[in-house]
């Protein structure tokens, strides 16, 4: 039997602006019922399996963007993934050789939840997981 997918979703109820991945997984896990989709806090200690796949609210995109690499934030980013805890954790884990790969599914903070939904379970079921 393969593994299940894991895809990790960061994000925080209480502020409006980095709640959006949390208020879409509910449907995204009764959509993709195969894919294991655990919540985690950017300030912990995570396990990296490769690739890290993960879900996170993306300040100053225009729409929801498919990354592949961190090199595309840049060293002085004009988006970063919206705790820069996250964005630094995940820099500290790929110089310590502990992160292979990562993709990340970016969220704008400002997006209409439906939208966001679409366009997640759309790059969700174009990925070959």
């Amino acid at each position: 039997m393969a593994e299940q997918t894991t895809i990790h979703v960061f994000g925080n109820p209480d502020l409006a602006m980095d709640s959006l991945p949390l208020r879409i997984l509910p449907q995204l896990r009764e959509r993709f019922p195969d894919i294991h989709f655990l919540t985690l806090d950017p300030n912990e200690e995570w396990d990296v399996p490769d690739p890290f796949i993960l879900i996170d609210t993306v300040v100053g995109l225009p729409d929801v963007h498919f990354f592949q690499s961190l090199d595309e934030f840049g060293t002085a980013p004009t988006v970063s993934v919206h705790d820069f805890d996250a964005l630094f954790n995940l820099r500290y884990l790929k110089k310590l050789g502990k992160l292979k790969g990562v993709r990340i599914i970016g969220l704008p903070p400002d997006m209409d939840e439906a939208k966001a939904l679409a366009d997640t379970k759309r790059i969700l079921t174009n990925l070959s997981l």
